[in-house]
């Protein structure tokens, strides 16, 4: 399915701006609104970022992109939708990376309590040091 199809069978309205965010989102790993709006404008020229945040807005609403909101750092977007999986964010470089799910199938989504919620998504987050930035704080320091 192309981009167009996929906006129009969300209900959206397709637009160039629109089918390049897509496309850019889809093509990135893990960017912020900042590097969104810079694919989008080489695949198109000019957008503002208020156009941007507006149509990231509206995809992640019709579930065509994620958005992740790592704890100190500006929200990501990502293409990889529909699956339950999760992400390792380097404490060093701020690196994301996406990781499945560790057993079986969504098994994080059956918490030890739900409270009543129809639970359709979880989010974990691994935190640590990518290696690059392992190998750089276990190296001596030079002299």
């Amino acid at each position: 399915m192309t981009p167009a199809e996929e906006l129009r069978g969300a209900g959206l309205r397709v637009t160039a701006a629109r089918v390049a965010l897509l496309e850019t989102v889809r093509a990135g790993d893990h960017l912020d609104a900042d590097a969104v709006a810079a694919g989008v404008r080489e695949r198109v020229g000019h957008v503002s970022l208020q156009a941007v945040y507006e149509a990231l807005h509206a995809l992640t609403a019709a579930r065509l992109v994620r958005r992740i909101e790592p704890a100190g750092s500006p929200a990501r977007y990502e293409g990889r939708v529909g699956d339950n999986h999760h992400h390792l964010v380097c404490r060093g470089c701020g690196a994301v990376v996406d990781v499945d799910c560790a057993v079986g199938a969504v098994p994080c989504l059956e918490p030890s309590e739900d409270h009543g919620f129809t639970i359709d998504e979880a989010e974990v987050v691994y935190w640590g040091l990518c290696p690059a930035c392992s190998a750089r704080s276990t190296r001596p320091p030079s002299s």
